[in-house]
């Protein structure tokens, strides 16, 4: 057989997406366009809420606000290309736009990791240390925290890139999934990938670990300090400032730890799109629920926001 060096002369790869049954198609199309929309409409209320309310400008409420542009960005990077496949008969997408889209959707993917971080050390300062919050979670320290997160996702987004721009893709470029994610595209390499893996197994576990230490790290402090309270009512008081948060960690953290660190060779296609669709389509979609129906201080913000609409 002869084996053509696709990243060269390619001009690009097949995108099987969700399903290959064509009766499937449009049913699936209609369910990813309410998500996106839903998502696209709940995060940019919780923006302009917290933006709208002085009362929400607080370290929480900046980083909340960020965490929900990023889902923003997030998913925008993945569905509408999605969704236009959907209803397409060809399902391409460009060699240059898969690697385009592979940059930005870890780049968000990272930051959002990171913003769940930054979130849990506000909580941890507020519980722990709340008399001195105001000092140690400053504005120009909340900042500094949200510039070095994007900075350091998109820098590994880069490496990552590059790395898989120098890749050879022999016979088949049809990816078994519905966007250009490392693995499936892995898959499709004739060159030794030797080197991406343990990039995948070291450096992107480095990325995505530190920041996940540091939301165990700060949980069990706060655990440690909540069990000194000696009222049960305080207790409560402080760990429901956290639960919101949690639910949207476990949500995150499972199915990427899932996806992500084990080895190519245990790539599973459909168990593995299931989880994807969990934390780039169903979180995003879910975050403004979690962190808005138990929240009053957010309430108070929505409901702010709309009398300001309506009037």
């Amino acid at each position: 057989m002869d084996m053509k060096n696709y990243s060269s002369s390619i001009s690009g790869f097949i995108l099987l997406g969700l399903s290959s049954n064509p009766q499937m198609q449009k049913p699936l199309f209609a369910v990813f366009l309410v998500m996106y929309l839903i998502t696209l409409v709940g995060n940019g209320l919780i923006i302009l809420a917290i933006h709208s309310d002085s009362r929400l400008h607080t370290p929480m409420y900046f980083f909340l606000s960020n965490l929900s542009f990023m889902d923003i960005c997030f998913t925008t990077v993945i569905v509408p290309n999605m969704l236009v496949n959907l209803l397409s008969e060809t399902k391409f997408i460009s060699y240059v736009g898969c690697l385009v889209q592979m940059y930005f959707f870890m780049a968000f993917a990272n930051t959002d990791s990171y913003l769940l971080a930054s979130m849990a050390i506000d909580r941890l300062v507020a519980i722990c240390n709340p008399f001195h919050y105001g000092v140690v979670m400053s504005p120009r320290r909340c900042l500094l925290l949200l510039l070095g997160s994007c900075t350091i996702s998109h820098l590994h987004s880069m490496m990552y890139v590059l790395l898989m721009s120098r890749l050879s893709f022999c016979a088949s470029h049809v990816i078994k999934h519905f966007f250009c994610d490392t693995q499936p595209v892995l898959k499709l390499s004739c060159s030794d990938t030797t080197i991406n893996q343990m990039v995948v197994m070291t450096e992107t576990l480095a990325v995505i670990a530190t920041p996940f230490l540091c939301i165990l790290f700060s949980y069990l402090r706060i655990i440690v300090t909540v069990l000194k309270i000696p009222s049960v009512a305080g207790k409560w008081k402080a760990f429901s400032t956290c639960g919101s948060h949690l639910t949207v960690v476990v949500f995150f953290y499972g199915s990427v730890i899932y996806v992500y660190f084990r080895p190519l060779s245990m790539y599973s296609v459909v168990k593995d799109r299931v989880a994807t669709v969990m934390y780039t389509i169903v979180t995003p979609m879910l975050n403004p629920f979690i962190y808005s129906l138990r929240n009053k201080d957010m309430k108070r913000g929505l409901r702010k926001l709309r009398g300001r609409i309506q009037s």
